[in-house]
């Protein structure tokens, strides 16, 4: 009878507010909990709780025994009285990580609030937020795919993120403006589990570097620390724009990724197999998916501005292997590409149509304008 209490006492808990999601990565339905924080979480990230045994003791919500004290701390706490302590000093540029984001941001995240309590002391978080890092990290060759220890100094001051070949090199091998920059994780992609892809814009081209580092810290860190520069010059360069405003802009992962096949502009050539990436408005192809440079872009606008996807291809489409056709209507050109299977075709016509009904910003007219569309 007292375990069957317990088990309905935790229940209702579980309907107050905050407690309906997971305390770390707001997925639905929690079914695990923290005894020692108080705190309702989902079953992946009770297993990082496993992990740091010494500060959360894990149990199950529903199959596992509760004393009266545990019940009656869980009933005193809860996940928003957690979240109002463990993150009362979060920055606000601070990536904060969801269900569908990799492994490591999770762990790291739950470490960064619980184990090193960087939002309860403001002072732990130096490393990313200090304006200026510097380190070692591993990087991909552009030709011989070999990751090799590089040199990489990130400077607000400077405005840029560079790398060096050699470590007495005094010229950089990379300047990457801040203002151009971007991060996301990539592991599977990279073959890494703490893979990371940093992209710059080199004349109007997307650039592609892949990097890694051994402890999982050590690369969150530097992610967070590109966001905070780059919070900061979007501070600067829009002086009117709040927090949440600037937060969605201050790195982004990928629409979509994939292999389709394409044509060239004549719509005469054969189709070719290629790897496509969905960068906001920029569609970029690549022959291998890690490549350092695309072998073209293409620039995706609004309906407004007579941009539209169609199921299908031409009726006179020839060279096409693969039978699942898209057509993008540009103001230019049709681009025509092709997909493996209707489940591939169905979710990249759903990601174009996306960012079609987007009505377009100023700044994306600027882009458009400059945009060359590669054959």
């Amino acid at each position: 009878m007292a375990k069957e209490r317990s088990r309905k006492a935790l229940v209702e808990l579980l309907q107050r507010p905050g407690n309906a999601a997971c305390a770390d990565c707001a997925a639905p339905d929690p079914d695990w909990a923290s005894h020692s924080l108080g705190i309702f979480i989902c079953l992946n990230c009770s297993g990082i709780h496993r992990n740091i045994p010494q500060v959360s003791k894990v149990k199950s919500v529903r199959l596992d025994d509760w004393d009266d004290a545990q019940v009656e701390f869980m009933a005193s706490n809860g996940n928003n009285v957690a979240k109002a302590k463990y993150e009362s000093k979060m920055p606000p540029f601070y990536y904060k990580p969801t269900f569908l984001d990799c492994q490591l941001l999770r762990e790291q995240w739950i470490r960064a609030k619980y184990e090193r309590k960087e939002f309860i002391h403001s002072e732990k978080q130096e490393p990313y937020s200090a304006g200026y890092r510097e380190g070692f990290l591993w990087k991909r060759g552009r030709d011989n795919g070999q990751f090799l220890s590089r040199k990489f100094v990130l400077s607000e001051r400077e405005g840029a993120l560079k790398y060096f070949n050699k470590n007495d090199a005094k010229e950089p091998k990379a300047i990457m403006k801040i203002e151009h920059l971007n991060a996301t994780f990539q592991p599977a992609k990279i073959g890494n589990p703490h893979g990371l892809q940093i992209t710059y814009l080199k004349d109007n081209s997307t650039r592609n570097i892949f990097v890694y580092h051994e402890d999982g810290k050590e690369i969150v860190d530097w992610f967070n620390a590109i966001r905070a520069a780059r919070f900061h010059y979007l501070q600067v360069a829009f002086p009117g724009a709040s927090d949440v405003d600037l937060v969605p802009k201050l790195s982004r992962n990928y629409l979509k990724e994939g292999y389709m096949e394409k044509t060239g502009p004549k719509q005469t050539e054969g189709f070719k197999k290629r790897w496509f990436t969905m960068d906001d408005r920029r569609l970029m192809y690549f022959k291998d998916p890690l490549d350092a440079f695309a072998r073209g872009e293409v620039f995706i606008g609004s309906k407004e501005n007579s941009y539209k996807v169609l199921e299908g291809l031409p009726p006179s489409t020839q060279g096409n292997h693969w039978q699942h056709g898209i057509t993008i209507v540009t103001p230019d050109r049709k681009f025509l590409f092709a997909c493996e299977t209707e489940d591939d075709q169905l979710e990249w016509i759903t990601t174009f149509q996306k960012v079609i009904s987007r009505p377009m910003l100023p700044q994306e007219y600027a882009v458009e304008a400059h945009f060359k569309h590669k054959p």
